[in-house]
């Protein structure tokens, strides 16, 4: 065997065993919440997490199980949003009761329909944590899940997620996305369970996520880090990937220009390639691989498209998009 393909089975043996361990982690807590009845209200459901779990940790995790397995996404009201409630009163104080009650009301809805925007799953897990005794706020901010994303000019309002206290420390969770996502092309939701928007790594998940408030600022980027970045998918969050090069999600090329890619934590490369406008697969060229680095190459021209969305045994990995220089 040579160096090249013992280096190649090692990073793929390495990743497997990562991957075993994050699933045996959660296995559990997850089929004990797959296997609860109908409840009749919230506080029922939260007394039955408090029974089966002790720890903070296991009652966050099993709060976000709840939620991701039993809420379908309401696409109906995705695509078609409502007007915007106005919370018009005398006086603050009345104010921010009416901000309350439409929030208890969304929570509810949530709970008894099964079903909801980003704003009912977040509000859901916020209440659901509160009658377990945890610590839990809802964020709203920007998300990045389309290619259009990549290099956008402004900041937007689009999404709401959670931060949740687990011994003292915030975690980051999303669990709207944790029960699958939207296919842009087909306009239908995929319902996909994914433990990996539970206590994700901050650099991943601000990766996708950018939050109004400044009072958020733990995140490990900044505005233009965050519009101008490649658009990571899940394979690549779970594999712990990270882009060495090119140093953004935006590259300046014109037609025949080589474009290097150097990307750390690959699993495997035998089924990497990239999709051009037409759903064609192109080749990646001048492939190796140096202490645990891939570093490949393509040459781009512009009719095949100017996204490069790189697939892994045909799942997304990463996506950049290409101006012309």
């Amino acid at each position: 065997m040579t160096i090249k393909n013992i280096v190649f089975a090692f990073l793929f043996l390495n990743v497997i065993f990562i991957n075993l361990s994050y699933s045996q982690k959660y296995n559990a807590i997850d089929s004990i919440v797959l296997k609860y009845p109908d409840f009749e209200n919230t506080e029922k459901l939260a007394e039955r997490i408090q029974k089966d779990f002790t720890t903070e940790h296991d009652k966050a995790r099993a709060i976000y199980s709840w939620v991701a397995l039993n809420l379908n996404y309401d696409l109906e009201t995705y695509l078609n949003p409502p007007e915007p409630k106005d919370y018009s009163s005398k006086n603050e104080s009345d104010r921010a009761k009416q901000i309350q009650l439409g929030k208890a009301n969304t929570t509810q809805k949530a709970f008894r329909s099964r079903k909801a925007v980003c704003a009912g799953f977040s509000l859901l897990y916020a209440h659901l944590a509160s009658l377990v005794g945890l610590k839990c706020q809802v964020i709203t901010g920007d998300s990045k899940t389309m290619l259009n994303d990549i290099g956008r000019r402004r900041l937007g309002s689009n999404h709401a997620w959670n931060t949740v206290q687990i011994d003292g420390k915030w975690i980051l969770l999303d669990a709207t996305w944790g029960q699958g996502y939207y296919d842009e092309k087909k306009r239908i939701v995929r319902r996909e369970f994914t433990p990996i928007y539970f206590d994700m790594d901050p650099k991943y998940f601000y990766a996708k996520h950018f939050p109004d408030s400044a009072m958020y600022s733990q995140n490990t980027g900044n505005k233009d880090a965050f519009l101008n970045g490649p658009l990571i998918y899940n394979d690549f969050i779970a594999g712990e990937c990270e882009v060495l090069m090119p140093f953004s999600g935006v590259i300046q090329a014109n037609d025949g220009d080589k474009i290097a890619f150097k990307i750390k934590n690959i699993s495997r490369l035998e089924n990497l390639y990239y999709l051009n406008k037409k759903e064609e697969c192109v080749e990646i060229e001048n492939l190796k691989v140096k202490n645990g680095v891939f570093e490949f190459q393509i040459t781009y021209y512009r009719k095949l498209g100017r996204f490069i969305t790189f697939l892994l045994d045909g799942s997304g990995l990463m996506a950049f998009k290409v101006i012309p220089k």
